[in-house]
């Protein structure tokens, strides 16, 4: 059966991640707005961002108009291609890595021959071409609006760079009129092929995003969680 949305809190939607970590499907946000919606992260494959776009049309919300990343790897971006006339807003740093990233001869056979080069590629690019099942008309697209620190769209979506060790663009999308904040992967330890045993996540930069105004707080490969549950989480951390 087709995934379908799954609504949040006030004017924020969700597409549902994969629960099985081998699958890297992250969740994707919709904020439903008369102007046109934003869409917070574009899924991690044309075929992923269609099956968004069909949810999107079957629960009757605005067609998409923003697409924000909240960092540049694959898992938030490759399904960009299949978002059309959308904005692209995502953090400054994101366009040289995601013009070199776009420079890459991408295929399945790339894919083998990069794992075949350093093993600890395995599990992201074998997620990779579980993932693209074709690659005709396949791009990786930086983002075609920047910013530096923080920014404001028309919709009352706002934006803000937090860095951290995941990725130095993680950025967080608050929806302040729904009492929700998107946190993508912010918080996470470095990607598993970057990791080292010292490696956890990052509760420090956590515990800076926790907000009296915030009533969700949403990871991108985790359940939602509310107030109460994020500082129980970091305390047992």
């Amino acid at each position: 059966m087709p995934v379908t949305l799954r609504h949040l809190a006030g004017r924020v939607w969700l597409f549902p991640g994969d629960p099985d970590p081998f699958a890297v499907r992250p969740a994707v946000a919709v904020v439903a707005d008369d102007r046109g919606s934003v869409i917070v992260d574009a899924g991690q494959s044309p075929a992923h961002a269609r099956e968004v776009r069909a949810a999107v049309a079957a629960a009757g919300l605005p067609e998409a108009r923003w697409l924000v990343y909240t960092h540049h790897h694959w898992d938030h971006v490759w399904g960009a291609c299949a978002w059309p006339d959308v904005e692209i807003v995502g953090h400054e740093s994101a366009v040289p890595l995601l013009r070199a990233e776009a420079a890459r001869p991408w295929s399945h056979r790339y894919l083998r021959e990069q794992v075949r080069e350093n093993p600890r590629l395995g599990h992201s690019f074998r997620a990779r071409a579980l993932a693209v099942d074709s690659w005709d008309g396949f791009a990786v697209l930086p983002p075609t609006r920047t910013f530096t620190d923080e920014l404001s769209l028309p919709t009352g979506v706002v934006v803000r760079h937090v860095g951290g060790r995941h990725a130095p663009d993680s950025t967080v999308v608050r929806v302040p009129d729904s009492g929700v904040l998107l946190i993508g992967d912010c918080w996470y330890p470095p990607p598993a092929h970057l990791r080292t045993a010292e490696d956890g996540p990052d509760l420090a930069l956590a515990a800076s995003l926790l907000d009296d105004d915030v009533a969700w707080y949403v990871s991108a490969h985790d359940e939602p969680l509310t107030p109460a549950e994020a500082r129980a989480a970091l305390a047992g951390g």
